[in-house]
């Protein structure tokens, strides 16, 4: 993926992140997924009093592609903390490894970021495989 691809990703995710919902954590994240077709989805973390009741950044982003009827993806950028990188929890990684999405964008800003894989950020991601099929 190209610099000039990977900053307009983080713009996106960045555009989402003002819509948050965070009066809890005060900690404001957005994510911005991008398609195979190349179609850009936003998602904000909105957060409840009710904390598991909370959605993160990256599935509100990856749910608005689904419901678009997208099912394959190319990357997916987060950005919230000027201050650190911020990184998925483990339940988006483990929605990022049931779409396949390849590569992960941490921002602190659109200049400042890092590339992970899927791999990298979660080795061994609970696949289909793992069911058991009767």
């Amino acid at each position: 993926m190209r610099a000039e691809e990977i900053r307009f990703l983080l713009e996106k995710a960045e555009e989402a992140r003002k819509g948050s919902y965070s009066p809890y954590s005060r900690y404001p994240v957005g994510a911005a997924v991008l398609t195979e077709d190349g179609r850009v989805f936003g998602g904000c973390n909105m957060e409840n009093v009710s904390y598991p009741a909370s959605l993160c950044a990256e599935r509100n982003a990856i749910g608005s592609a689904v419901t678009a009827g997208e099912r394959a993806f190319r990357a997916i950028a987060i950005i919230g903390s000027r201050d650190d990188y911020t990184m998925p929890c483990g339940i988006c990684r483990q929605v990022m490894a049931e779409f396949h999405v390849p590569l992960i964008i941490c921002g602190k800003s659109m200049e400042d970021y890092r590339l992970f894989t899927l791999d990298e950020l979660f080795p061994s991601a609970f696949q289909e495989e793992g069911l058991k099929k009767q």
